[in-house]
């Protein structure tokens, strides 16, 4: 996989030497137009949060999830030489286990809808990546060790980090380009083009990055 990234960043490191950056034409608003409505307007979405981050300052939205991902990489590369933990305890009462799963149901249900709406209402694909890492941080204090790991393993979640990440560049340097998807119907679940699935690619690889690591921690650490 690393030389997919290598490739993805040769290819965003072209675009900034030979594509011209879009200028707004102020003109374009009107006078009495304050920001966030002329932030509302060029992205098409009600969240100006979420239209400043994913089309305003994408460059930085880029290299912060590429942030991420090296932080992910760093903290498996230094515990990997390290000695795992000898014993890695749980949650054994039941009450506990109860509250905790509890928990993780209801912040997965959360972080779906971050990622599925935060273009429409406060929300976004970093905070439903959080929520997810926090859900799957209830299930590990209350599974075992390697039941998390077979999971991990069985559905490529490594994999799938990755892929999501590398679609969320190719994106971003297309829609920086100057190509984008038709904003539609403000208000609506179906607009706001290319921000909703930037979202939910955010947050798929926030959560399975947050999985990663908490894998990591207790394998060396136990729970913290």
């Amino acid at each position: 996989m690393k030389w997919l990234y290598i490739i993805a960043g040769t290819v965003l490191f072209i675009k900034f030497l030979i594509m011209p950056n879009p200028i707004a034409d102020i003109s374009d608003f009107s006078p009495d137009l304050s920001v966030v409505e002329a932030v509302v307007q060029d992205s098409g979405v009600p969240n100006a949060v979420s239209g400043i981050i994913f089309r305003n300052r994408l460059y930085d939205t880029i290299f912060e999830v590429i942030v991420f991902t090296i932080a992910i990489m760093g903290a498996q590369f230094l515990l990997a030489n390290e000695r795992p933990f000898p014993t890695i305890h749980q949650f054994t009462d039941q009450p506990s286990i109860v509250l905790a799963r509890l928990g993780a149901t209801i912040s997965a249900i959360v972080g779906v809808e971050l990622a599925i709406r935060g273009h429409l209402s406060p929300g976004g694909g970093f905070a439903a990546g959080v929520a997810g890492g926090t859900a799957i941080g209830l299930v590990a204090i209350t599974s075992s060790s390697e039941w998390m790991e077979s999971v991990y393993q069985r559905w490529h979640a490594a994999t799938g980090e990755k892929v999501s990440v590398l679609i969320f560049i190719i994106l971003s340097v297309i829609t920086l380009a100057g190509f984008e998807l038709p904003h539609g119907e403000l208000g609506e679940l179906l607009s706001g083009g290319i921000v909703p699935i930037l979202n939910i690619l955010v947050a798929i690889k926030v959560a399975l990055g947050s999985w990663a690591v908490i894998l990591v921690f207790i394998r060396y650490r136990g729970l913290l």
